[in-house]
């Protein structure tokens, strides 16, 4: 007989912290095949990389089915032994993954894609989805993206790489190399190359688009490399929050949270199949050691992502 019961991490309230954090027991959840839910046993939190147990007849995605995904933010989230789904959501997970590096793939590597293909506003709509016509009109821009070494940057550096873009990074010196390796023409150390400064001496290193995974002071600095009609996109606040004071340029200011396409996860698929791209895991857990694994993720200085892999200590 199937298991009835699951392990679940769960946040008893929006405002608690990691701290508070409950490891409890509860129903496997019942997917509502008419609104094309998968019920999926997976390796989590808060990307999605498992087979499909359950799912509707005409699904492309039938049961047994390798998948991966990040499911929308307005369901319950994934840090337990079974989790829902949608068909739209999902993309077959890359041959070539474990399903450890594979659950350190979609929310990066998605929102990575949409800063590039979407929100940047460099490629036209018609080529959201069409590689080589983004790599057209990419052609000849270069982009700065903060904290390159952190999981959406590092997603950002290989895509831009993959679109004939050049990209200058910023991180600390120890993952200097990781960041040139990924595909970076250039990288700065933060801790010692203070922007406007490296700006202010050539202005040729001004940058089309400012990608900022960062925040805060960082994000503040970013500003004054783009060019006058650039953009400036963080995926950490509002850009326009830490405008530095006179700075005169006429520049598009963009914030936005990551909506999970599995159309898009196909891309990144093949792109990985092909060895174009790559995910980086920092760390796994066990789920019963969430508080070490959130005080890893709460230093900031993780080298790729920090995953829960639901089947140690089973």
């Amino acid at each position: 007989m199937p298991p009835q019961t699951m392990r679940a991490l769960i946040q008893p309230t929006p405002n608690s912290t990691t701290d508070n954090l409950l490891l409890t027991t509860h129903p496997i959840p019942s997917p509502n095949h008419s609104q094309n839910e998968h019920l999926i046993r997976l390796i989590p939190c808060p990307d999605v990389a498992g087979v499909v147990i359950s799912a509707p007849p005409t699904s492309p995605f039938p049961p047994g089915t390798e998948v991966y995904a990040r499911t929308n933010y307005t369901r319950p989230g994934n840090a337990r032994d079974y989790t829902i789904a949608t068909t739209d959501e999902l993309a077959s997970k890359p041959a070539r993954l474990g399903w450890v590096q594979a659950a350190a793939v979609p929310v990066s590597a998605q929102t990575a894609w949409q800063i590039l293909f979407v929100h940047a506003g460099v490629v036209p709509p018609k080529h959201w989805m069409d590689i080589s016509g983004a790599r057209e009109a990419w052609r000849g821009k270069r982009v700065l993206v903060t904290g390159a070494s952190g999981g959406v940057g590092a997603w950002v550096v290989q895509v831009a790489r993959v679109l004939g873009v050049e990209v200058v990074g910023t991180c600390g010196s120890d993952n200097v190399e990781l960041v040139e390796g990924l595909g970076a023409k250039e990288v700065l150390d933060y801790r010692v190359t203070r922007l406007r400064d490296w700006v202010g001496e050539d202005e040729a290193r001004q940058v089309d688009v400012v990608v900022d995974c960062v925040g805060r002071k960082s994000l503040q600095d970013a500003w004054w490399t783009v060019k006058e009609g650039g953009t400036v996109l963080s995926i950490f606040q509002p850009p326009g929050q830490v405008r530095p004071e006179g700075l005169g340029r006429s520049v598009k200011e963009v914030f936005f949270v990551m909506q999970p396409s599995g159309e898009q996860l196909e891309q990144i698929s093949r792109l990985i199949d092909d060895g174009k791209c790559r995910g980086m895991v920092d760390s796994v857990w066990p789920l019963e050691k969430f508080h070490e694994a959130f005080k890893r993720l709460d230093t900031g200085h993780s080298r790729g992502k920090v995953v829960f892999d639901l089947f140690l200590d089973q």
